[in-house]
C-alpha cells in the first residue's frame, strides 16, 4: 500500500510498525511544531508546548498557555510594554 504523495518526502519521519498480522508497515509522522514566538518581538516564548493536534488536545488548558493577560501569545516585556501604553490612554 502506497501512502498519500504528501507523506512521501523524506522530511516527514518514519517509523517501523509491528501489525499484528506479522507484517511490518511504515508510519510516517510530521515533525516537530516550531516554537512559539511573541507577536510583537518574535522572542522564544516560554511555558508553551511544541506539540500538534492530539498532542494539544489532552493537555488542559493551563498547561497549553502562560496564565496571565496575553498569555502564550506576548512575552513579559512586551506585555509590560502593552499595559503601561493602555494605562497612559485612559
Amino acid at each position: 500500500m502506497v501512502p498519500e504523495p504528501r507523506l512521501r518526502s523524506r522530511s516527514s519521519k518514519r517509523r517501523k510498525i509491528r501489525t499484528p498480522g506479522d507484517r511490518t508497515t511504515i508510519h510516517y509522522r510530521s515533525g516537530k511544531v516550531e516554537k512559539a514566538s511573541c507577536a510583537v518581538c518574535g522572542k522564544v516564548l516560554h511555558g508553551v508546548p511544541r506539540d500538534r493536534g492530539s498532542g494539544l488536545k489532552r493537555l488542559s488548558k493551563s498547561k497549553k498557555k502562560v496564565n496571565r493577560p496575553y498569555g502564550g501569545n506576548l512575552c513579559p516585556a512586551c506585555l509590560k510594554e502593552a499595559l503601561v501604553e493602555k494605562i497612559r490612554e485612559t
